[in-house]
């Protein structure tokens, strides 16, 4: 006789296709970015302290993932040769959402691997910003729709009006709810230039499988529903990592209007708050508020080795007149400032200590941090902080270091412009 066991087995858990964090949810006091760095620094193990983890799981009011592959990308070509791929091998779904999606050879060759995925009976959807992609021709998203996708443009520029500051900054694949993409490359040939064509810009895109990806499609899901595509549903995910901790892990940590700006300035703060070696920050726009700057000559006045890789060419000028207009407080303070010099520098990431690494869309602007829909990774792996730390090293070889001698004295005129931009920093 077969013996009844005395306990029945415990049904995993079901994580729920909710936005994490809510909407308009209020942060804790003592997790805001002004307060939460001091927090993180009293850490023993800074980023590498098991508390570090939950430290971002209170902040975020979101899981951690377990990694599992998870592949960096430097170069365009390779990384939409990726997508492709990805796109080739989807079974069931493709969610493809871009602030620029352009009518070029980056973007018809990624068309073209959308339209045979809609042929095979796959479902696909594309949600492209009205405004970043409003150079781009009726004729093209006429060709998706042809061939079976569901289109949606997000805040169109008249009929949504009273919307138009408010953008889906996001650049977001998801193929099948198993893999993922995201980071800070748009799909246009200047991220990734056919052969013979000027060089790329310098950018950076991740690509990860695991569970990740379903949140990944959650956070699409909110832009397609924005945007006025038809509800999908997303159907809960087995979920038995509970409180446990340790072992490379993710965090999405995304943001819209109302929603997530909070939480994710309060996660850089904590990142830069708990380390102890270095902080390596590469922005394509920075112009951040009097907050940021201080946490960051925070950290350089303890001693953390604090360095800043942004461009020295910019396709918006004006931003990047508005950071310098923040380079001489933070030169005082010890923050080692690096301009990329080869080509336009489009990459947002920061690695901290070898093992805490930010890959994603966010720039260090008022934009991001009010206005933007933005997607981010942080990644809890020293395989994954290593690469960007290798890159920014290879960075740093093409890009020339701004000094405090001869920053002081730039010519008159370029110092009123830079406090003039600065001034303008918040409507840019």
């Amino acid at each position: 006789m077969s013996r009844v066991p005395s306990r029945l087995p415990r049904a995993p858990r079901l994580l729920k296709p909710f936005l994490r964090p809510s909407a308009y949810r209020v942060l804790p006091r003592a997790l805001r970015a002004r307060r939460v760095g001091r927090l993180a620094a009293t850490l023993p193990g800074g980023v590498r302290d098991p508390g570090f983890e939950v430290l971002l799981r209170r902040i975020d009011d979101a899981p951690l993932f377990p990694l599992g592959d998870a592949t960096l990308f430097f170069d365009g070509s390779e990384a939409f040769a990726s997508m492709r791929e990805a796109i080739a091998s989807a079974r069931e779904e493709v969610l493809l959402e871009a602030y620029i999606l352009k009518d070029d050879t980056t973007g018809r060759e990624l068309l073209a691997a959308l339209e045979s995925a809609a042929r095979r009976g796959v479902t696909v959807r594309v949600l492209a910003d009205a405004w970043g992609s409003s150079g781009t021709r009726s004729a093209f998203w006429s060709r998706m729709r042809d061939a079976g996708m569901e289109v949606r443009l997000f805040h169109p520029l008249f009929s949504a009006l009273w919307y138009q500051p408010y953008r889906d900054h996001r650049k977001i694949l998801v193929v099948d709810r198993r893999v993922a993409f995201t980071g800070g490359m748009n799909v246009a040939d200047e991220y990734g230039a056919p052969p013979g064509a000027a060089r790329p810009w310098r950018d950076t895109h991740a690509r990860l499988e695991g569970p990740a990806a379903w949140e990944m499609a959650v956070v699409f899901s909110e832009g397609w529903d924005r945007a006025g595509g038809a509800r999908f549903g997303i159907p809960p995910l087995p979920w038995e990592r509970g409180g446990a901790v340790g072992g490379p892990s993710v965090l999405v940590l995304d943001s819209s209007p109302g929603r997530g700006h909070a939480e994710s300035a309060s996660a850089l703060a904590a990142i830069v708050g708990a380390a102890r070696r270095n902080v390596w920050l590469t922005n394509a726009y920075f112009a951040p508020a009097p907050a940021s700057l201080g946490i960051l000559g925070n950290a350089a006045a303890r001693g953390v080795d604090v360095r800043l890789l942004l461009p020295g060419r910019s396709d918006v000028p004006i931003v990047r007149h508005a950071g310098h207009g923040s380079f001489g407080g933070l030169l005082r303070r010890g923050v080692r400032i690096f301009e990329y010099q080869p080509t336009v520098l489009h990459a947002k990431t920061v690695v901290a200590d070898g093992y805490v690494s930010v890959v994603g869309s966010s720039n260090m602007d008022f934009r991001s941090f009010h206005f933007n829909a933005e997607c981010n990774l942080v990644l809890l792996d020293e395989g994954a902080a290593g690469r960007l730390e290798e890159q920014f090293r290879r960075d740093l070889e093409e890009s020339a270091e701004i000094t405090e001698p001869a920053w002081s004295g730039r010519p008159w005129l370029h110092r009123a412009g830079d406090r003039a931009a600065r001034m303008l920093s918040p409507v840019l």
